[in-house]
């Protein structure tokens, strides 16, 4: 099996919970550790699956929490920094139907520097790059174009996730899709939100946004659509493949265990070439990834909500 490399933050959600999606009235919080490509990590390993998490948290109470969490689930932390910048923190308020808003304070995940020594463990193995915070400058941003570098260089399986996150790029939106559109170009799989891909193609309609992002060069593309399934546009073909019903608490977490579930099934496979011309073997892997990142709605908290292998096959 492939090894999957997450590229990215990792960082504290604290979360109000049951108090509705406005943070200024919100008083409880619960720490949880979150940040989407240390989510995406777990959700691999919890199913299995071999992870690897490229980032960097504080020298602090927090980032020895984090990566305490990480090494727990299983995986790999050999390629974690540490910084004396404090660990990045974001506060998450939930409405009742389990839909979310944050608020950042950015801190370690930006000190992440580039290490030459990964370039040789890309080789025959799969990189994903989740980008909430990775396109915002510092050193973080320098190493993640260096990486997708590496990543082609070794022809590794490429998987690109913008993580658009409105209170980071506030009045700066054409700056997040001009630095975005390079990884979408580059990868062998995009996965996107309908704000997501309506964004960063310029179209409202989801076909149309389709068709554009695979004119700038993306191969495969799954757009999630909640409650709706997910839409898979690949190989001039488009299908919506339909989730499970579930009542969500809070959404957190739900597309990272999608992408998640989606990557560690592409890694099982001896040849990652099998997956970029089989539609009907792709529908039926986000068929259950779908389901994946449903179950991960039903708790609180992204990590702790991921589902294990025998939940899926259940």
């Amino acid at each position: 099996m492939a090894k999957v490399f997450c590229i990215g933050e990792l960082l504290i959600d604290f979360v109000a919970e049951n108090q509705g999606n406005d943070l200024s009235k919100a008083v409880e919080f619960t720490k949880k550790a979150g940040g989407a490509p240390a989510n995406v990590a777990c959700a691999i390993a919890k199913l299995g699956g071999k992870s690897a998490f490229v980032g960097c948290t504080g020298k602090d109470p927090f980032g020895d929490f984090l990566l305490h969490v990480l090494k727990n689930e299983n995986v790999e932390i050999s390629f974690a920094q540490r910084s004396h910048v404090f660990t990045t923190l974001a506060f998450v308020s939930l409405a009742e139907d389990g839909e979310r808003d944050f608020v950042f304070s950015r801190g370690a995940d930006r000190e992440l520097k580039y290490d030459k020594t990964l370039k040789k463990e890309f080789e025959g193995n799969m990189v994903h790059l989740g980008a909430a915070t990775a396109l915002l400058g510092g050193p973080l941003e320098k190493a993640y174009s260096h990486y997708l570098f590496d990543a082609l260089t070794k022809n590794s399986f490429i998987s690109f996730d913008p993580n658009f996150r409105s209170d980071l790029w506030k009045d700066n939106e054409k700056t997040f899709i001009k630095k975005c559109l390079p990884f979408v170009q580059k990868s062998h799989l995009c996965k996107f939100s309908l704000e997501e891909a309506q964004l960063l193609s310029g179209k409202n309609d989801v076909d149309e946004a389709c068709d554009t992002l695979h004119e700038e060069g993306a191969k495969i593309i799954t757009v999630t659509l909640g409650k709706e399934g997910t839409l898979l546009s690949a190989f001039n073909r488009k299908e919506i493949v339909p989730s499970i019903k579930v009542k969500p608490v809070d959404t957190t977490g739900a597309g990272d265990a999608f992408i998640g579930c989606l990557l560690y099934q592409i890694a099982e496979l001896s040849n990652f070439e099998v997956v970029q011309d089989d539609f009907e073997l792709l529908r039926n892997m986000v068929e259950m990834a779908n389901k994946a990142g449903a179950i991960t709605t039903t708790a609180f908290g992204a990590i702790v909500s991921l589902p294990t292998k025998s939940q899926l096959t259940d």
